[in-house]
């Protein structure tokens, strides 16, 4: 954002931060009062709106905890059609539940999905369909406080920390910086795959972690793109390939410093964070893919959209498009992965004593 607009907007801002600071103030006296559950409650969340890597951790503490435990991943379902408490199924769809419960869904047969816009109510509702459940992880938890997370892990970008941004509308804070001490564990996200040691100790002196936080770094690791609704079928990425990437994510910039040192060009259809595709979407895509005029090119999505584009199925395959699909992981960097393993192992120790 233009400086100039920075200053517009600051106004605003303050006006948003007195409300902010209200409504920390009524939890702080506890006038607001949050709600404890026996069962372990993980919450994932940020300081800004969107982009910091909550889904792709999400799924990692997911996958990690699984193997031990009985899980179940609690989300808002932004954006959906429905309203209330929704266990997913096979019947669900994105329209349900939301992109990221879904995509959830999909990858973990044995972790239980809900959305619900009230917290509490939905934890008291996975408990009584689920009561063998052993630990919730709660999706973008950071801000709703009438639900009492156990261990609370706030996740900001490298490359726009918690400390360089601003408060709505002139940045994309949702909260005062000052929140990040509700905290249990930072994760510096998105960091580039090879961290240089005076990166770390810049970050330590720069988000000040408190003596009862940990700081973690992790990155994105990418994985051979599959075909749209045939995981099976892999490719692979070359200098010779030409990509139209369709995306509707919060922020490209760490995909595409990605794809530009894989492919030969790129070219971009990209939409607001979460945007439901229109069919007109769809023929707008098949439209800029014909205008490609490459022998070797391919459409090239995420995750998270591939899921909102099985909403237009029928229409893709009538068109035959070529779609891959992204995939990725997170990685920590150095001994951070046992670390932070180790710590998600401790909390959950404790709660059992």
């Amino acid at each position: 954002m233009h400086p100039l607009f920075k200053i517009l907007l600051a106004p605003f801002s303050l006006l948003y931060g007195l409300g902010v600071s209200i409504h920390d103030l009524l939890y702080r006296q506890e006038i607001l009062r949050s709600t404890e559950f026996s069962v372990p409650v993980i919450g994932v969340g940020n300081l800004s709106v969107g982009g910091s890597g909550k889904t792709p951790h999400v799924e990692y503490i997911a996958d990690f905890l699984r193997k031990y435990l009985r899980v179940a991943i609690l989300s808002r379902g932004y954006k959906r059609k429905t309203r209330g408490f929704v266990l997913l199924n096979e019947n669900t769809t994105a329209t349900d539940a939301g992109d990221e419960p879904m995509q959830y869904f999909r990858k973990f047969s044995d972790v239980s999905v809900a959305v619900c816009e009230n917290r509490s109510y939905g934890i008291i509702n996975l408990m009584g369909n689920r009561p063998n459940l052993q630990t919730i992880l709660l999706d973008d938890s950071f801000q709703h406080r009438a639900v009492q997370a156990g261990f609370s892990i706030l996740l900001t970008e490298y490359g726009l920390p918690f400390t360089r941004d601003y408060l709505l509308p002139s940045g994309r804070l949702r909260e005062w910086r000052s929140g990040y001490q509700r905290a249990d564990m930072l994760i510096v996200t998105k960091c580039p795959p090879a961290l240089p040691p005076e990166d770390r100790q810049r970050f330590t002196a720069e988000l000040k972690p408190y003596p009862h936080q940990r700081l973690f770094f992790s990155y994105y690791e990418y994985q051979a793109p599959y075909r749209f609704q045939y995981p099976s079928l892999t490719t692979q990425l070359t200098t010779g390939t030409d990509i139209l990437l369709i995306s509707a994510i919060a922020n490209t910039d760490y995909l595409l410093a990605y794809l530009k040192q894989k492919v030969n060009t790129i070219r971009t259809l990209e939409f607001a964070d979460h945007h439901f595709f229109e069919k007109t979407d769809i023929g707008t895509l098949k439209t800029e893919f014909e205008r490609l005029h490459s022998r070797n090119k391919i459409i090239l999505t995420t995750e998270k959209d591939a899921i909102r584009l099985e909403l237009h199925l029928e229409l893709l395959r009538q068109y035959q498009l070529p779609i891959f699909v992204l995939p990725l992981r997170v990685c920590f960097h150095d001994d951070d992965e046992t670390d932070f393993q180790d710590a998600l192992a401790d909390y959950l120790l404790s709660v059992k004593k």
